[in-house]
């Protein structure tokens, strides 16, 4: 059979999901059967994606094709390369909160992470009055500058992420990608040898992306001291202008964790539940994350949330949808200066009946039912409109 490569691939995924190490509950090997959906759907996705003389931008991960602690505020996509080919990449910029491109060595494994060869945001594009630019990448090191940027030897990947603040407001933009001397070329028909590969390659992709991202949390979270967070520090994998701060939670169900970090002055601050499959939560339904311009600032000048399963009644409440651990993160983009220890969070564990003690301004952050459900529908409604755009 033509597809059995990737059949028996399928299988093995079951297992490797099945017989994953944190697994206490029917609901986590539940929620690694609804994950290896969307993993399967990404793999066939990225192995017919895989054109490096015809290449298009695809979308890398989603609600439904979620991976490696997907950031509910980015979109992110991704095309294929050649070291010695030149490409141009058009489009216009949109209104989001940034715009980023990261040219990678390969995909992440489970034993590396890529090497990311460059990496910049478009502050350093020459962007049109009417939003429009172009840029190329290729190995010509005598064409280096503004709008050339050079493939390094084992170039194989560009990722491009659009990242959001205000869901409500900000448009993504357009983009496209060619090989510039194939422009008006059509690629040779597939036959039966190369329908064979593509359902090979899709097996291999399934199954290192599920070993890598099962993989990642030991690297960068599960040796952390539990129910804190790491001072920011720059984003492993070479993203420009980015810091991060990572932690895991173990709480119970009336226990919260108040999160308290200064607002930044960068263009994007946003925090993020993550699951022990190492993807986000739910983000479309449920509060699970939150930018600066969603969440409620308190006076001082401090962004104060709390995780928890019971509702606090407050506006910067994160729901844990039953996850009594899993991951935290808080990332800061577009960033013009290094962060110190003083821009990071504070973490406290208190008993959820001890909130309005805890926080400073409590009274201020309560919200209603009616003021939640509002919350709700505004999630709902940008993340339909932004999947769309």
């Amino acid at each position: 059979m033509l597809t059995q490569p990737f059949a028996d691939a399928v299988v093995e995924a079951e297992k490797v999901i099945a017989e994953a190490p944190h697994i206490q509950t029917e609901q986590d090997l539940i929620e690694g059967y609804d994950y290896l959906a969307g993993s399967i759907r990404a793999s066939l996705q990225l192995a017919w994606a895989y054109e490096r003389d015809f290449p298009y931008f695809v979308t890398s991960t989603g609600p439904y094709t979620k991976m490696g602690l997907d950031n509910p505020d980015a979109l992110y996509f991704h095309s294929y390369l050649r070291d010695d080919a030149e490409y141009v990449v058009t489009g216009t910029r949109g209104t989001t909160r940034d715009l980023s491109f990261q040219v990678l060595n390969g995909d992440y494994s489970p034993v590396e992470v890529p090497d990311s060869l460059a990496a910049f945001d478009d502050r350093e594009l020459e962007i049109n009055a009417d939003g429009r630019f172009e840029l190329r990448f290729g190995p010509d090191r005598g064409k280096a500058g503004p709008g050339y940027f050079v493939l390094g030897k084992g170039s194989a990947m560009l990722v491009v992420r659009e990242v959001y603040s205000d869901w409500a407001t900000e448009r993504r933009g357009t983009l496209r990608i060619h090989r510039a001397d194939r422009l008006g070329a059509a690629p040779e028909p597939k036959d039966r040898t190369a329908l064979e590969k593509r359902y090979g390659v899709a097996g291999k992709i399934l199954l290192s992306r599920l070993r890598t991202f099962l993989a990642f949390p030991e690297w960068f979270y599960l040796k952390l001291p539990v129910n804190t967070m790491t001072e920011p520090r720059r984003t492993p994998g070479g993203l420009a202008t980015q810091f991060s701060s990572a932690g895991h939670y173990d709480l119970a169900d009336d226990q919260a964790m108040i999160v308290t970090v200064p607002a930044s002055e960068a263009p994007y601050q946003g925090i993020q539940l993550g699951s022990r499959w190492y993807v986000s939560l739910d983000y479309l339904n449920h509060q699970t994350s939150l930018t600066a311009d969603q969440a409620r600032v308190d006076p001082d000048g401090k962004l104060r949330f709390v995780i928890s399963e019971r509702d606090p009644g407050v506006a910067n409440w994160l729901e844990r949808l039953g996850h009594a651990r899993g991951y935290v993160q808080i990332r800061w983009q577009r960033l013009s200066r290094d962060l110190t220890p003083d821009d990071g969070p504070e973490v406290d564990v208190v008993d959820v009946g001890e909130l309005p003690a805890k926080l400073p301004y409590y009274e201020q952050a309560r919200v209603t039912p009616e003021e939640w459900t509002a919350r709700i529908a505004a999630r709902q409604t940008a993340v339909a409109t932004r999947m769309l755009g």
